[in-house]
């Protein structure tokens, strides 16, 4: 896990705060294309690709049964079905808070396999919840970040 220590720069500091947009990007598979905050709030705006969800759900569950299983609470399945190549910019919206989270956690933990752990178990701090599955709404995703950025700085959790 990432450690706050008297070497870490204000920058490396700035980059904990607003997590870097090419990170989510990643994630997402967006490529280079997305290099800042707007960026990103256009690719999510018009719709992400439905690869992204995809991408997304296979980072955060190893077995494929359980990619689809959480990719289909976002999207339900039936949706998913009509979907052609993009989604809703509500769906966007939930792929994209989910990703940044993951982002979060990959960032805090400086390890994919780490943070996947992470964000599948259940937390006393969520009620006993995972944390992907908090995160699943806005103000679940505060809660998760919030927690993120204890563990990053060494604070009881």
């Amino acid at each position: 896990m990432a450690q706050l220590n008297g070497n870490l720069s204000y920058h490396e500091l700035e980059a904990f705060e607003l997590l870097a947009p090419q990170s989510i990007a990643e994630i997402l598979g967006l490529g280079k294309d997305v290099r800042s905050l707007v960026d990103l709030e256009s690719a999510v705006a018009a719709g992400l690709p439905k690869r992204s969800l995809e991408l997304l759900s296979a980072r955060l569950h190893a077995d494929n049964k359980t990619a689809k299983s959480f990719q289909f609470k976002i999207v339900p399945q039936a949706t998913w079905k009509r979907r052609t190549k993009r989604l809703s910019a509500d769906e966007s919206e939930r792929t994209e808070r989910v990703a940044r989270v993951l982002a979060h956690a990959e960032y805090v933990w400086d390890d994919r396999d780490q943070a996947r752990e992470w964000m599948n178990k259940p937390h006393r701090e969520l009620h006993d919840i995972a944390p992907v599955e908090v995160a699943r709404t806005e103000l679940g995703a505060r809660r998760v970040e919030d927690l993120l950025e204890k563990l990053f700085y060494g604070l009881p959790v």
